[in-house]
């Protein structure tokens, strides 16, 4: 049997354009309406089965707290059924449940009264739970003098030890320091082995697919993908990837005429290695100095500019231009992209040319040969794909710097020795 039963569940919110169209309604005891219906979730069908850690991911506004205080009894469905089998333990908005005016100890007996416990019960828990909280002499302070770290330690530290049958946790953890966040997960881990039911409301893809045994995508509160958790996320993800590829189609900066443009670079001393999709190519890579001449060696502490050019053989909707700097092992040491920079290329046409300048500040590195491996892509940071990419374009020699190098480079450092008082 199922712990947790949603059958066509929908919730239906009534949005007024004014507080007076609201007293109008009720004025004719609404047989007219003055407002519109917001449906925060449409016909969801699903079931949690008990001791689950079920993951709920999707945009804001897509309907997920909504669904979490529907399980939690907070809210109502317009229709539909919801069945709940268990005692529930929530941890929702940020201090949910608690009274301001109330001192956390006050809240943490306010909280079990709630959830059935005598004041013995909570007595006994009551060490245990300022123990995990660890807020120290503000137990005794009013809530509302809270910071949001202190109050989610306490929130939490309730929500576990009142012997929950299902937690609900709902973008709490996030709020936490990481040495929180870290107790928390491993008291998840210990829920989860000791059989309670866990429904878990995350931006946090990598926790989601780390606990989750399956997961729901939410997308305007209707139920797009459910199923196993890295099949959901990936599919999620990979729907926002998209969205934010329009977004910046979209919002793209028409680009500045230049009558500056570097000149275009038509030679690639070397190519160990060559792949990609072939819509777009390098035609040419090339280091210059400070003074814009071509470089025969990499001076440490110095400006220097790896120009690349290239030229798009289809349609590129949004190129990237980058490069990988590797050591003498072939060991990518360095590297660093147009968008990478936050420079927006513009859309590259077939037989288009684009010269792009990278203005590097040399540091004093290990004496021995660097190559620049060249590339352009198509896509985002998160989502792209190479047109053309070429392992070891161009190698210098780094020249030796006037004191010796401890490791592979010398950070800029500045000493200074505290005169005692």
């Amino acid at each position: 049997m199922p712990v947790i039963e949603f059958s066509a569940v929908s919730k239906s919110y009534s949005i007024y354009d004014s507080p007076g169209n609201r007293l109008k309604e009720l004025l004719t005891l609404n047989r007219v309406s003055f407002h519109r219906d917001f449906w925060a979730l449409r016909e969801l069908s699903f079931d949690i089965r008990r001791g689950e850690t079920f993951c709920i991911v999707g945009e804001n506004g897509s309907g997920k707290s909504t669904l979490l205080q529907i399980v939690a009894g907070i809210l109502a469905p317009t229709s539909g059924a919801v069945a709940v089998n268990g005692r529930v333990s929530a941890l929702l908005e940020l201090g949910s449940g608690f009274n301001p005016e109330f001192s956390g100890r006050d809240n943490i007996y306010l909280n079990g009264a709630i959830l059935g416990f005598s004041r013995k019960d909570m007595d006994r828990k009551y060490r245990d739970i300022i123990e995990f909280a660890e807020i120290g002499e503000f137990i005794d302070q009013p809530v509302k003098t809270y910071s949001s770290g202190m109050l989610v330690r306490l929130a939490f530290a309730v929500a576990i030890h009142v012997d929950p049958d299902i937690l609900l946790v709902d973008e709490a953890l996030a709020v936490g320091d990481i040495y929180f966040r870290q107790r928390c997960m491993r008291k998840v881990h210990e829920l989860r082995a000791r059989g309670v039911t866990i429904l878990l409301v995350s931006h946090a893809t990598g926790d989601v697919k780390a606990l989750g045994d399956r997961a729901l995508w939410l997308d305007q509160g209707c139920l797009r993908e459910i199923g196993e958790t890295d099949r959901v996320v990936s599919k999620y993800l990979a729907a926002m990837t998209q969205k934010d590829s329009a977004y910046v189609a979209h919002h793209r900066p028409t680009p500045v005429p230049r009558a500056d443009l570097p000149e275009i670079v038509t030679s690639i001393p070397n190519i160990d290695h060559r792949f990609g999709d072939g819509r777009a190519e390098i035609v040419g890579i090339r280091i210059l100095d400070e003074s814009g001449a071509p470089a025969g060696i990499l001076e440490p502490n110095t400006a220097a500019i790896v120009r690349i050019s290239v030229r798009a053989k289809a349609d590129i909707p949004f190129p990237i231009v980058g490069f990988m700097m590797r050591n003498h092992l072939g060991v990518d040491f360095a590297g660093t992209n147009t968008t990478r920079e936050g420079y927006v290329l513009a859309p590259l046409r077939p037989g288009d040319i684009q010269t792009v300048d990278f203005h590097l500040e040399i540091p004093a590195l290990y004496a021995t040969t660097f190559s620049f491996s060249p590339a352009i892509a198509d896509g985002t940071l998160h989502s792209y794909a190479i047109c053309d990419w070429i392992d070891n374009a161009i190698a210098l020699q780094m020249s030796p710097s006037d004191g010796p190098i401890y490791g592979t480079m010398h950070l800029k450092c500045r000493v200074a020795v505290p005169v005692e008082r």
